[in-house]
């Protein structure tokens, strides 16, 4: 099941007003787009979600955590998560039932992509959900993983690039939680780890274009979801090279 979007398709089609920024649906529904009386996917079941958001300087959004696994990818702009500075390309993990935050726009604003390989209905705000917070702690670890940020290759070091090369920006877990980084020369191909250690991944281009097999170009701030159960990925560079991220859940119950 590998899906893909296209940042340019998805915005024309998706972007939307919220009160302090921009939401864009990616791949997959999310409470934003559920229909009223639709019921939500299971979420014991892989269930991709992607979507952009937009957020106006100074905005901050309060402390939370999710019921899914996650992550947030800083595309543009900078500001503050949690205890993190963050800017452009930051990537920010949390286990399902994790805590984190606040999220502090900068004077230029900050726009992030928020992955799930499950189903999520939506933020759980502090400290008034604190009681199940600490009732999932039984069954949930509190964990955090952070990198960068990692400036996107400009056009000219991509055009530079005579050479294919990859690795570990958060180190692979036990569980298969990890994020790799692939610098690819024009017409290359990057090919990512075996998705069979872990529950899923996300690819996304920082900068140049890339493809999978058989595809269309895909431009900056696309978008690729492979499950489990697909064979490793490979991304091939368009004419003008790329600059790639590959994130890994960890296994769950997920099937």
């Amino acid at each position: 099941m590998i899906l893909t979007a296209d940042s340019t398709v998805a915005t024309q089609a998706n972007r939307r007003r919220t009160g302090n920024g921009w939401h864009t649906t990616f791949i997959g529904k999310n409470r934003n787009t559920l229909k009223e009386g639709e019921a939500p996917p299971d979420a014991n079941i892989v269930y991709p979600m992607a979507f952009l958001v937009e957020k106006d300087a100074a905005a901050i959004v309060r402390p939370h955590f999710h019921a899914a696994d996650q992550y947030q990818v800083i595309v543009q702009g900078g500001g503050r998560l949690g205890t993190h500075d963050v800017g452009t390309v930051s990537v920010h993990y949390t286990d399902a039932y994790s805590a984190y935050g606040p999220i502090v726009a900068a004077g230029e604003g900050i726009s992030w992509f928020t992955l799930r390989n499950a189903w999520d209905p939506g933020a759980r705000y502090m400290p008034a959900e604190r009681a199940q917070l600490r009732e999932a702690r039984a069954r949930f670890q509190h964990r955090e993983a952070t990198c960068g940020p990692l400036a996107p290759l400009s056009e000219a070091e991509l055009a530079a690039l005579t050479d294919i090369s990859g690795g570990a920006v958060i180190e692979e877990a036990k569980d298969g939680l990890g994020t790799w980084r692939y610098t690819v020369k024009a017409g290359g191909v990057a090919r990512g780890p075996d998705p069979a250690t872990g529950g899923g991944q996300f690819w996304l281009v920082s900068s140049g274009t890339a493809h999978v097999p058989g595809g269309t170009l895909l431009p900056v701030n696309s978008c690729v979801f492979v499950a489990p159960d697909d064979a490793a990925l490979e991304m091939f560079a368009g004419p003008a090279g790329a600059d790639l991220l590959c994130m890994q859940f960890p296994k769950r119950a997920h099937h």
